[in-house]
């Protein structure tokens, strides 16, 4: 293949079956990271495939296993792992949509928060494709209710995602189960060591395939940015929604307790809008993901973790409402929009204390990311007045009005006024709870672009709380927290992680030390978290303790090493089974957490109990 040509699927080898649905959907030319995956997976070469989300991955393996496939063997020949079960539901969808030349195939999703005796009788009556979450893949593994052994090609989709998500150490375990002849695709938008580190043991002389990330060019979507206190984000977002002109729109917060509590003050202004967290049940989520599609819901208020995954074209707007607090969620929270190469547009809300982060993001993306410039008041005025206008329109020719035409007309003599004076007396009750003349000052915040680079005087904070912490690679002031769960109560530092990562979404990298004490413990996590963030910490559980998260009294000083965290490529970490030659790892009974009852794979379970963190997401 040479550079200067641009294959089409028909010149990629795929089966006519395969290659007939492909047409069908409307495919001609393959993305850059299909043009070179599916011949290396069609040779029955492992893969290494590094490319941002939203570049086509899911065809890119999907198209050539389903080559492989034998429709006759009435057992799971493809596996693929996401993070998520909203990804796992959106490729078991793709490969349904690929395979239907294909007579008798089936493919089920499997992942937490769905009833686990529908995937059993599922698996009973035989499927070709299973796509799952790694804690319920695990589950029927251990149970023996998921035989693998016809697996032809294990996928592992968004990796690096799944390492932020606390899910490596199970990634690993299934892939010491599967068949060792089985074909492996790893696909991740990034390439961090712990990932690296899967490739190095499992993948056999793979093909890397490496396409240029979409963070040097998102050119199809406009990046903006408001500089806006806490207290001021509600209003500059309803103003912002009032004045563009959008179709779908995702608004990305912290917390799963934001996006109940906007929704409702959005759904209160007149907005088709809804929450989409992990607190609800999966049958609401999948409900509300197709609303937006359809366009019952205009807009969607979501956290990264059950966002992921999300494909809906008519997404035109992406509100960043709260920072994230890594570039990496970032980039994929704007690739929610300009979705197929079509225009988008991403807003940044930033307070005054995240400026830092802003210009990491401009740094890390190489992108210029502009100020918003707001209309003045009289422009905002011109605007409320048109639509006023215009819905005065729609009732003087869809609505009977002469009761209210004879009433204006009856005051209007009995008071000796003229009939405009009625009118303007009744346009003005009419517009009482949203008025339409805009007065005073204009929309909070502010953008000076000279002041960017530099912190405001009431930004440095207290004197007090100077050195306290430190500063690391991110940028990102540390601070230590005592949480109430330690190893008297079968905690180990993956636990924790897990349930920090999930709950207050996040990322792993910017959770810090973490020293385990017999009855309590101490992390160190962003010294800057939004109240209603650690609001939620403390009432979250580990080994079914309340964490009752607070500032560590003691100063943060001490907190201790890293690696005792587990599950972090240490060397004595305890064993993977039979990799002896390696270090004698040894066994991994004696880990804690890993087991969730009964004799499986793994041999008996231990006596600290199996709940694991990703059930705090229900992402298992």
């Amino acid at each position: 293949m040479t550079e200067n040509v641009t294959p089409k699927f028909v010149d990629l080898g795929l089966t006519p079956e395969v290659l007939e649905a492909v047409q069908h959907v409307g495919y001609e030319t393959p993305s850059p990271i299909q043009a070179e995956c599916i011949p290396h997976i069609l040779n029955g070469d492992d893969v290494l495939g590094i490319a941002q989300t939203g570049t086509g991955k899911t065809a890119a393996f999907a198209l050539p296993t389903l080559c492989h496939l034998d429709p006759t063997i009435n057992s799971p020949q493809i596996l693929v792992l996401t993070p998520t079960r909203e990804l796992a539901i959106q490729v078991a969808e793709a490969f349904t949509t690929y395979a239907e030349k294909l007579k008798g195939f089936h493919v089920l999703p499997i992942y937490g928060g769905q009833d686990f005796r529908t995937q059993l009788r599922a698996l009973k009556r035989g499927v070709h494709v299973v796509v799952g979450t790694p804690g319920r893949v695990m589950d029927h593994m251990r149970r023996e209710t998921l035989d693998l052994s016809n697996l032809k090609t294990i996928v592992l989709d968004e990796a690096d995602e799944m390492l932020r998500m606390g899910f490596i150490d199970d990634v690993e375990w299934i892939m010491e189960h599967v068949p060792d002849q089985a074909q492996i695709a790893l696909f991740s938008a990034t390439m961090p060591a712990p990932i690296l580190k899967v490739t190095q043991n499992y993948l056999k002389d793979p093909k890397e395939v490496r396409i240029k990330p979409k963070t040097a060019s998102h050119a199809n979507i406009t990046q903006q940015y408001w500089i806006v206190n806490n207290n001021q984000k509600l209003d500059v977002l309803t103003r912002v929604l009032e004045l563009i002109q959008f179709d779908g729109m995702i608004i990305f917060v912290k917390t799963r307790q934001s996006t109940s509590e906007l929704a409702d003050k959005l759904s209160a202004r007149g907005y088709a809008a809804a929450a989409l967290n992990g607190d609800m049940n999966q049958s609401h989520r999948e409900q509300c993901i197709e609303s937006l599609k359809s366009g019952r819901l205009d807009i969607i208020i979501a956290t990264d973790v059950a966002a992921r995954g999300i494909d809906v074209e008519r997404v035109s707007h992406v509100v960043n409402y709260d920072l994230p607090y890594d570039v990496e969620s970032y980039v994929h929270r704007v690739g929610r929009t300009g979705r197929a190469g079509r225009k988008g547009n991403a807003i940044l809300f930033a307070s005054p204390r995240e400026r830092r982060l802003l210009k990491t993001i401009e740094r890390e993306t190489k992108q210029t990311i502009l100020p918003y410039e707001p209309p003045s008041n009289e422009e905002v005025t011109e605007l409320r007045v048109a639509a006023f206008k215009e819905k005065m329109g729609d009732a003087l020719g869809s609505q009977d009005l002469e009761f209210f035409q004879q009433l204006a007309t009856e005051y209007a003599a009995e008071h000796e006024m003229d009939i405009t004076e009625v009118a303007g007396a009744l346009a003005f009750l009419a517009q009482q709870e949203s008025p339409l003349q805009v007065t005073g000052k204009g929309m909070p915040g502010h953008n000076n672009a000279d002041d960017r680079g530099r912190r405001d005087r009431n930004d440095r904070g207290e004197r007090g709380d100077r050195g306290r912490g430190r500063d690391r690679d991110t940028g990102v002031k540390m601070q230590a927290y005592r949480i109430e769960v330690g190893r008297e109560h079968g905690a180990t530092p993956r636990d924790i992680v897990g349930a920090i990562a999930n709950e207050a979404n996040i990322s792993s990298k910017f959770i810090g030390n973490i020293k385990l004490c017999p009855n309590f413990s101490v992390v160190e996590l962003p010294a800057d978290m939004p109240v209603d963030v650690q609001e939620a910490l403390k009432k979250t559980r580990v080994r079914n303790q309340q964490l009752d998260i607070k500032v560590d009294p003691r100063g943060g000083q001490g907190v201790g090493r890293r690696d005792d965290r587990g599950g972090r490529g240490r060397d004595d970490r305890g064993g993977r089974g039979r990799r002896d030659d390696r270090g004698g790892r040894g066994r991994r009974d004696d880990r804690g957490g890993r087991s969730r009852g009964g004799e499986g794979h793994r041999g008996r379970r231990n006596d600290k109990g199996g709940n694991r963190r990703d059930d705090v997401d229900g992402n298992r």
